[in-house]
């Protein structure tokens, strides 16, 4: 049996188990600011994490958009990956240039799909195109076909 991925941060163990909140509430406010800092940790478990709970709360603020900005250009592409996606979910025009940088590389994934299917900028399509071949993934082979067609469709 394989073992669960979780970051070592309390904090962020207890946003994933939905134990605390993030608003308007000054606690909340409070919650917010320690899951943008951490998208900048220095544990990568920490950092993919953090930017995965930041991009799910699709909260469209500019301090929430600039984290996912700086996380785009992290070391890790399941950071990057993530953060392009919650950008993709806020402002499609400010992940584009990042998935497009992503989508010229050799690896992909499912987030990243994913926010080409939400962004579907016909830009992406000779990248996309270069992954349409079956592979042993057919779920990413389904993603992949999916954000064909969504940039098919803006053309």
């Amino acid at each position: 049996m394989s073992k669960r991925y979780l970051p070592p941060s309390s904090f962020l163990q207890s946003a994933i188990n939905e134990e605390i909140s993030f608003g308007d509430v000054d606690f909340e406010k409070g919650n917010l600011e320690r899951l943008v800092a951490m998208t900048r940790d220095a544990d990568v478990a920490n950092r993919d994490w953090a930017t995965l709970l930041l991009s799910q709360l699709q909260l469209n603020r500019p301090d929430v958009r600039e984290a996912l900005s700086l996380a785009a250009s992290d070391e890790i592409l399941a950071v990057r990956s993530e953060a392009i996606l919650g950008l993709a979910m806020l402002d499609a025009s400010q992940a584009l240039p990042f998935l497009q940088a992503e989508l010229a590389g050799e690896c992909i994934n499912l987030p990243l799909l994913e926010a080409a299917a939400i962004v579907g900028h016909s830009s992406l399509l000779s990248d996309l195109m270069a992954f349409a071949a079956p592979s042993d993934d057919l779920w990413l082979d389904e993603a992949v076909h999916k954000a064909i067609a969504a940039c098919k469709r803006s053309d």
